[in-house]
Formats: structure tokens, C-alpha cells, sequence
């Protein structure tokens, strides 16, 4: 999967994939060189839940808020305020409809099996950086968006943890409680059409 992103990334231009990352939210330093494709950047769990639920939300950029406003102890910006909401148009609604149908692959047949629940569709991504210093699980059903984040503050790698592991069942009991008597609501995928040449 890592060839493929690389190769994307480089054809449509890594100032462009900067730009639609800025646009979705992710406001932390991105990574400089083909590495930008791989997310070897350092973004906060916030930052990708909210560019995961602008993804669901067709394509048009969500800032997450909160019931509260909600700051560290001793700053006066808050981490997370009560106003947000749908923004501006990011990326074209088909475009966020393949990459929701793909994402939804990473839970049907890929790293994210330990996230399904309950029959519903869902969709998500697993991520463990570098020498397992973080593993995290984003992911999304057509009605809610959640992100789990493990590691340790001063780096300590973490043993047998990967995104796909706890993260996923983390993020999976919390969702499916959640979920608790809502209907099966569908998400909205558009499987990517073959390239021409393909055989």
C-alpha cells in the first residue's frame, strides 16, 4: 500500500496533498519528501479525527467541537471550543466516496478487522509510527467519527501494540456502546473505477 500513496502523492504533487491536508485541518508540521504519503507527519489525534469526519462528511472540511470549551490547565485558547462545525469544500464528494470505500476495505479485509461491530459498515485507518512510539486507530461509521491514540508522553516505544491491536478493539467497544439501538445506516461509497489498462 506504501508504492501506491508514494506514486499518488508524487504524480498530483506534494504541494497539493499539503494544501488538501491544511484545508482538512491538519494544522501540525507535515513531513517534507515522499515520506509526506506514508504519514510519517506528526498530527494530533484532534487534528485527524476532524480531517476523517470531512472525509464522511463528502468531502468538506469539519472543525470538531465540543460540548464545552475545553483547556489544558493554565492556557487561556482553548484546545477545543463550542463553535465548529461543516466548513468549506476540500475535495470533490465522489473523491470522498472512493476514499471512504477504501478506508472501509481497511476494516473489511485489512489491518482494521478488530474494529468491525454489529454488522454495520465502517471505515477507518490504523497507523503505528516508527519504532512503536504511537499506535492509533481512526475510524468512522456513517454517523459518528472517534479516534483511539496509545503511547507514552516521553516516547517510550510501546511492546506488541499496533493500530490494528488495541486501538482498534479500543475504538471498536466504544463505537459499538455508542451505537447501541441505531439503525444500520449505510456509508457513502463509490467503489474506484478500474484504470483503462487494467486486465
Amino acid at each position: 500500500m506504501n508504492i501506491p500513496a508514494v506514486k499518488v502523492s508524487e504524480s498530483v504533487g506534494r504541494e497539493t496533498v499539503s494544501t488538501v491536508a491544511t484545508q482538512f485541518g491538519i494544522k501540525s508540521d507535515l513531513a517534507a519528501g515522499p515520506a509526506l504519503a506514508l504519514g510519517a507527519s506528526e498530527g494530533t489525534l484532534l487534528e485527524m479525527t476532524g480531517a476523517y469526519a470531512g472525509i464522511l462528511n463528502g468531502g468538506s472540511s469539519v472543525t470538531p467541537y465540543g460540548l464545552v470549551d475545553l483547556r489544558l490547565l493554565g492556557e487561556t485558547e482553548p484546545l477545543m471550543g463550542t463553535g465548529g462545525g461543516i466548513n468549506e469544500r476540500v475535495i470533490q464528494e465522489d473523491a470522498a466516496r472512493q476514499l471512504v470505500y477504501m478506508m472501509e476495505k481497511v476494516i473489511s479485509e485489512g489491518t482494521g478487522q478488530r474494529a468491525q461491530f454489529g454488522g454495520r459498515q465502517l471505515a477507518g485507518k490504523t497507523g503505528t509510527t516508527s519504532a512503536n512510539k504511537d499506535a492509533w486507530f481512526v475510524g468512522f461509521s456513517a454517523d459518528y467519527v472517534a479516534g483511539v491514540w496509545m503511547g507514552y508522553d516521553d516516547n517510550t516505544p510501546l511492546t506488541g501494540v499496533t493500530g490494528g491491536g488495541l486501538p482498534a478493539e479500543i475504538w471498536r467497544e466504544t463505537m459499538s456502546r455508542v451505537h447501541e439501538g441505531m439503525p444500520l445506516n449505510e456509508l457513502p461509497m463509490l467503489a474506484p473505477a478500474p484504470p483503462s489498462n487494467f486486465t
